[in-house]
């Protein structure tokens, strides 16, 4: 067995007025029990260390570049990595990228037990628009705000094993797990904060908008055999709900472990990277089944193109 104890360390609300520093006080503290616990790797959310931004609307927004990171680490998160490496402790988590020659990007980390960055990821599939919407319940502006990311979906040898990254609305994406899995992925981790209404559909409700949460992640990590560690960051933000239900899902896509509230929480589960090869050898055996000769569409083109009407 290639056992890896993960750490799904979810969080809740950080407020606007909430500083950097706080935040890593909160994460730090869930480090610490992760330790306690015996975790190998800790994954955290989506945009862990601010606020979920993109609901408000700038007309400027290079007013919303106070939400971006220069560099990582820097100086609010040193005290993280270092204790990380205290710790020997792997860890994954996101954040609003700014690089050098200015793009902004929406991206998380892969770190090594020694704190080093192995990996970086940033995400592809953002949701939302780019300009005011006076239709929607409540802006949802990653479009405005954010750049696709431009690294694709990658994986990297750590902890034993093959690990990959995604955000948010990319679990939704069957691309997203099937590109890492052409890869030999055996673990995907993926941050979100997901608003608890539907800005376009505001009857459906917090259960309905879990289930498809579940169903997402479920799917991936059973299609492509492989364990999915997904973690929210979740509650009333300055009035603004995210739900919770972070979850550990297993190679058969049944979940092992599920966060109950919207707070800081901490799931804990060993995860054998060896329970991924019944299903990569059998049902989900790339190499035998799959028929790329006719998946071109997949590749070729956007938007759904139905057949000519009679």
């Amino acid at each position: 067995m290639r056992i890896v104890n993960v750490a799904a360390a979810q969080m809740g609300p950080i407020q606007k007025a909430d500083s950097r520093e706080a935040v890593v006080k909160r994460m730090i503290a869930l480090m610490d029990e992760a330790k306690a616990k015996g975790a190998d790797l800790i994954v955290y959310p989506e945009l862990a260390l601010t606020t979920f931004f993109p609901r408000w609307y700038a007309e400027d927004r290079a007013e919303f570049d106070i939400w971006f990171e220069r560099e990582m680490p820097n100086a609010a998160t040193k005290p993280l990595f270092e204790r990380a490496a205290q710790h020997r402790m792997a860890m994954n988590f996101g954040y609003a990228e700014l690089t050098p020659d200015g793009h902004h990007f929406n991206t998380a980390i892969l770190t090594d037990k020694s704190g080093k960055i192995v990996g970086k990821y940033r995400k592809v599939h953002l949701p939302g628009h780019v300009e005011y919407d006076t239709k929607r319940s409540h802006q949802h502006l990653e479009k405005r705000y954010f750049e696709p990311g431009d690294l694709g979906f990658n994986v990297w040898r750590e902890l034993g094993g093959i690990i990959g990254m995604a955000i948010c609305n990319d679990r939704r994406w069957p691309e997203t797990y099937r590109v890492m899995g052409l890869q030999g992925v055996e673990m995907v981790l993926i941050g979100y904060n997901t608003p608890s209404v539907n800005a376009e559909r505001s009857e459906e409700g917090v259960e309905k908008r879990l289930f498809h949460n579940r169903l997402s992640v479920q799917a991936g990590a059973y299609q492509n055999s492989t364990w999915v560690v997904a973690v929210a960051k979740a509650g009333n933000e300055d009035g603004h709900p995210l739900f919770g239900g972070s979850l550990i899902v297993d190679p058969n896509g049944e979940i092992v472990a599920e966060a109950r509230t919207e707070d800081d929480e901490l799931l804990v589960h060993p995860c054998d990277l060896d329970a991924t090869n019944f299903g990569k050898t059998t049902i989900f055996n790339f190499a035998q089944h799959r028929r790329i000769e006719h998946y071109g569409l997949i590749t070729s083109q956007t938007g759904a193109v139905p057949p000519p009407e009679k």
